[in-house]
């Protein structure tokens, strides 16, 4: 969740199969049902505060991993759970669930998760995909394994004064066939990978940071020397930069 760490529940964690070489089958009618009501009802263990239903739910060596690769045991995320603070509601959905079942002893869940919150009369929305994994002991499924992650969507336009596009345009290189073109078209900065190729939107952010459109939503960062010009433009991907020299 935006505001607390204990609603990021969320992705790359394995998928629990049987040593059967034989494939998933899609579930169908009670596993089914069980099993998502299973998901719902850890989701709402969250926002609702109640660390007794996850400590029910999840196995003993179950193991959650969350949207910044944070690694949780059982006991940690048992004991992270806590009610909403003050000024903070919200829920989170599972909606378009699939299950696959393996043998009768796993079964997979992916599903979005659907999370709208209210911060102090703030209305946020956030998607997930998430991944569980479930495992039978005796007559009930436990989770064994859950990981998930957060999925880009259009954040709001941003007013930002100053933002003259007309510094920006040209051809920023970062290796021998690579490079970024940038152009402003109809009032808008975009850039392309190669001449003619489909141009990504950039929407302003601030003086000389813009975001990508597109799946990935990295950071656009415009650098000028010390005459004031743009020389550089740095790509942010997950915690990296690319730099690319303006040619």
């Amino acid at each position: 969740m935006t505001s607390r760490r204990r609603l990021h529940v969320l992705l790359p964690l394995l998928v629990l199969m049987t040593s059967s070489s034989a494939g998933a089958a899609e579930a169908q009618g009670a596993i089914r049902d069980a099993i998502v009501a299973s998901a719902q009802s850890l989701y709402d263990a969250l926002t609702a505060g109640k660390p007794e239903v996850w400590e029910r739910l999840l196995t003993a060596d179950a193991v959650v991993m969350d949207e910044f690769g944070r690694r949780q045991t059982r006991a940690e995320i048992v004991k992270d759970i806590h009610p909403f603070p003050p000024g903070f509601s919200g829920k989170l959905e599972v909606r378009d669930p699939h299950v696959h079942v393996y043998g009768d002893s796993a079964a997979v869940l992916d599903c979005e998760a659907y999370e709208e919150e209210t911060v102090f009369d703030q209305k946020l929305l956030v998607r997930y995909k998430f991944m569980f994994t479930f495992v039978r002991q005796g007559k009930d499924w436990k989770l064994a394994g859950l990981a998930g992650t957060t999925l880009p969507t259009e954040p709001p336009a941003l007013e930002v004064p100053d933002v003259r596009l007309g510094d920006y345009p040209g051809t920023y290189r970062w290796g021998p066939d690579r490079v970024f073109i940038v152009s402003v078209t109809d009032g808008k900065l975009a850039h392309a990978r190669k001449a003619g190729g489909p141009a990504t939107a950039l929407a302003p952010l601030a003086k000389d940071v813009f975001m990508e459109g597109g799946d990935e939503r990295n950071l656009i960062i415009f650098r000028r020397g010390a005459d004031g010009r743009v020389q550089e433009l740095i790509e942010r991907r997950k915690f990296n930069d690319l730099h690319a020299k303006r040619e």
